[in-house]
């Protein structure tokens, strides 16, 4: 609710301060040039990226809107989903786990956490390792640097949607100036015209370069900041299963493994260590 807050606030400061200051509200209103603006932002933004990445983008908005979904109920699941793949080939042997990690969709251990099942990058990022761990004799350090070149791979890619948004909003000012001068020809245009008439054009031209800075500091950039934080908050998985895994490779059993995972998480979405543990033991 952050979301729609922040912009409610963005918006009535702004108009509640014109009007307050004696402003025509309707002089505001210069649809053309919001056209212009947004059509060409928009435009320029299609050609400059590719499908996937407006694809990531479209896909993430309902997280900017809602809240990120790697909050702390997350992090207890993928540490969750991790122990009980861990204590069940230390119960069993790493065969055990062989169906579970050759196919994470169905597998009936990673179907106990649906919202980790559900990322599907995530899923497979877990179940990769565990059967690299179970095909072959990997030393820590180089399950440690192959986990290390993945997750800075998905952190470029989960920042994609982030990066290609900034952009749009550092452009937001400068289609703004172009809406504005095109204005201004407009107006000189016009010049052998009534004085009202003349008035009106420049403040339509105005409006254009004030349009493209609010929609690029009051729209665009905060959108980008948000993706920015979400990307952040997700790669948190990737780094607390690192080192769950990389602890267990090393000989940890599974309740101090995932000590260390619960370790790697920000303080405001980290569960306490008596919430993790009544987690896994319940499991």
């Amino acid at each position: 609710m952050l979301f729609f807050f922040g912009f409610a606030l963005v918006i009535f400061s702004i108009i509640y301060g014109y009007v307050g200051s004696h402003g025509e509200l309707m002089a505001l209103w210069q649809p053309y040039e919001f056209l212009i603006i947004l059509g060409s932002g928009i435009g320029a933004h299609i050609v400059g990226n590719t499908g996937h990445i407006h694809v990531a983008t479209f896909k993430i908005m309902p997280q900017v809107m809602l809240g990120s979904k790697a909050n702390k109920a997350m992090y207890m699941d993928v540490l969750s989903l991790i122990y009980d793949i861990l204590d069940k080939s230390r119960k069993e042997g790493m065969m055990s786990i062989e169906a579970d990690v050759e196919n994470p969709q169905s597998s009936g251990v990673f179907s106990k956490y649906p919202a980790v099942q559900g990322n599907h990058a995530l899923a497979d990022f877990v179940a990769d390792y565990f059967r690299l761990i179970a095909a072959g004799n990997m030393q820590s350090h180089e399950l440690d640097a192959l986990m290390d070149m993945e997750i800075d791979s998905r952190l470029h890619e989960l920042m994609q949607p982030a990066t290609a948004v900034q952009k749009l909003a550092d452009a937001m000012p400068g289609f703004g100036i172009v809406a504005a001068v095109l204005g201004i020809v407009i107006t000189m245009g016009a010049l052998d015209g009534p004085m009202d008439e003349i008035g009106k054009h420049i403040a339509a031209a105005l409006v254009g370069t004030f349009s493209g800075v609010l929609f690029g500091y009051g729209l665009f950039a905060p959108l980008a900041s948000s993706m920015d934080h979400i990307a952040h908050d997700e790669i948190k998985l990737y780094e607390s299963a690192k080192a769950t895994i990389v602890a267990s490779v090393n000989g940890l059993p599974p309740q101090l493994a995932v000590e260390f995972g619960r370790k790697v998480l920000f303080a405001h979405g980290r569960p306490s260590f008596s919430e993790l543990e009544s987690k896994v033991r319940g499991r």
